[in-house]
């Protein structure tokens, strides 16, 4: 019984169960935490683990009225649109029976809201952390050495140097901040402010008329003191993210992508406006979680031009058969990757920043190297089909080009110990020892993920991608969202049993963005682990080359379940 895995190497399921273990109402000791486990690859039939989102909170959004809105990473990542819509880790039903609902008393809300910010004082420091009884949720702040004692100022929205631009600013479109597309850092709390943002910056909560929230774990009271519920009509796909993933306890950072898109003032142009790829993408991605139509088609409201040079991947939970399976998981990315001209047959380096791991082995890592080069998951797909009934190898022996040229970030329990807020603080990062001790884990290729910003944990989720053909002209790119490295985030293309033709099964709901980096940007690489193209377009939050683990078990990574 020891081998017997009940979430199916689904670290999401882990993840889940162990929150939900950690937050049960004291007067429901005895209510149990249902779980459910895969071992055929054709169960997800049943489809995502979470009901779409009611309806009818959307038809209370008046169409006409102008959208902002933030996207935060699901399994708490990080690529944010304006207007857009936050890439979920599972749409659900349920949370906060009054906000889910919609049966909102604003003004009574905002009144008890400004009643309990009365009775407390933010703190403004890592020293007037260190030390105090926080609210629920909030992380204690373990001492750190060396941890940074400036108290940042937070500054007006600057003007921002768009991908493959540093030092010119964006054009200034009808006012809007970035209007070309920008990713930066998540502000922390006790860190100089350099080229980061903070929600504060993101929602301009005096001129939010509409923001659509999604996220993998909500703070309502926070949430809410950041939103002025009296001006604000807000849709609920889940929940909306918490005060740790922005800064604002000092402990962990993260990496968002923003852009921001000028309404089409000509309403007579609406109903003809012809979105972009990343446009039909984005609304492709709100019909599935269930949203209502007309806020879908609100869409067409916007110009969408400045996006075409942008790709939206998204993951959708649930089973995707006939022609559906190109467009979402890995098989999407490799589908955006050709379309935006970056496919090659050529070797690539992979650089893959991550929160949590699953059940990972070769197969999966092979999806995704396939994805990264432009593939739309056959090419694995044919290899695993050929090699049915025959041993199973381990990753090594599978996949020898990988060790050097895939690496994936994440933390060890040292890293994690040694940061601002300690073990406290690593409880939304995930691997498991069994996952991580088998033969097929790629052990390996996983380098220690620390932060730039020292003392700092990352919930960032990115993939750093170049070509390693120097005389190949084509860009490098990333991906940032919301996905980690696990088959539940990219999903497994399978044979259909009814049909004998190919399906792709996903369990999670994600979305990020495929961001291309000027070819001229590119050359000069010397290294596998030369991230430098890079610096001018996209942070790169982790110091690199990081420190290997190894294929021996002698250094441990962060076992959340164990701590």
């Amino acid at each position: 019984m020891d081998d017997y895995d009940p979430f199916d190497g689904d670290e999401d399921a882990a993840l889940r169960h162990a929150i939900a273990l950690s937050l049960q109402e004291a007067d429901e000791p005895g209510k149990p935490v249902e779980l459910s486990s895969d071992d055929d690859e054709d169960d997800l039939e049943r489809g995502p683990a979470y009901p779409p989102t009611p309806k009818r909170a959307a038809k209370e959004v008046e169409e006409s009225a102008p959208a902002t809105g933030t996207t935060k990473p699901s399994s708490s990542s990080s690529s944010q649109m304006t207007p857009s819509a936050q890439q979920p880790a599972a749409p659900a039903g349920g949370g906060s029976g009054g906000l889910s609902a919609f049966g909102l008393d604003r003004k009574k809300m905002e009144e008890e809201r400004l009643a309990r910010a009365a009775k407390r004082k933010m703190p403004h420091g890592p020293d007037e952390l260190d030390g105090q009884e926080d609210r629920r949720r909030r992380v204690k702040l373990d001492a750190a050495p060396g941890a940074a004692t400036a108290t940042p100022v937070v500054p007006a929205v600057p003007a921002y140097s768009g991908p493959g631009q540093k030092g010119a600013a964006q054009g200034n479109v009808r006012g809007l901040p970035y209007p070309k597309g920008v990713v930066k850092k998540t502000w922390a709390r006790g860190y100089p402010r350099k080229d980061d943002i903070n929600i504060e910056e993101v929602l301009q909560k005096d001129e939010l008329e509409l923001a659509m929230i999604s996220s993998f774990q909500w703070d309502e009271e926070w949430m809410l003191s950041k939103i002025d519920i009296k001006k604000t009509k807000m849709v609920l796909v889940a929940f909306a993210s918490g005060e740790a993933q922005w800064g604002e306890t000092g402990v962990m950072e993260n990496v968002v992508f923003l852009i921001d898109l000028p309404l089409i003032e000509d309403e007579s142009r609406w109903s003809s406006n012809t979105l972009t790829n990343f446009g039909e993408e984005l609304r492709y991605f709100l019909q599935a979680q269930g949203l209502d139509g007309s806020l879908v088609n609100s869409l067409r409201k916007y110009d969408f031009s400045e996006t075409d040079r942008y790709r939206l991947v998204h993951t959708i939970g649930q089973t995707h058969v006939g022609e559906s399976w190109q467009r979402t998981g890995y098989c999407g990315l490799g589908r955006a990757v050709t379309s935006l001209g970056l496919g090659t047959s050529s070797d690539i380096d992979v650089d893959f920043v991550v929160a949590s791991l699953g059940s990972v082995n070769a197969d999966l890592l092979g999806s995704i190297y396939n994805a990264a080069q432009g593939d739309n998951g056959m090419k694995e797909y044919e290899e695993r089909k050929q090699r049915v009934g025959k041993k199973k190898k381990t990753s090594a022996e599978n996949m020898p080009a990988l060790a050097t040229r895939f690496r994936i970030y994440f933390p060890s329990q040292d890293t994690v110990v040694q940061s601002r807020g300690g073990k406290n603080a690593g409880g939304t990062i995930c691997v498991q020892s069994k996952w991580w001790d088998s033969p097929s884990f790629p052990r390996e290729l996983i380098r220690d993920c620390k932060s730039v910003r020292p003392g700092l944990l990352m919930h960032s989720k990115i993939m750093f991608v170049r070509h390693v053909q120097s005389g190949e002209s084509k860009a490098a790119w990333a991906y940032v969202g919301s996905a980690n490295l696990s088959e539940s985030a990219w999903g497994r293309l399978v044979k259909d049993k009814a049909t004998g033709q190919p399906k792709l099964n996903c369990r999670n709901w994600e979305c990020g963005v495929v961001i291309p980096v000027p070819a001229e940007a590119t050359a000069g690489g010397s290294s596998h682990t030369d991230l430098t193209a890079f610096e001018n377009s996209i942070p790169v939050p982790m110091t690199v080359p990081g420190d290997a683990y190894g294929a021996s078990a002698s250094k441990r990574p962060w076992l959340f379940l164990e701590n």
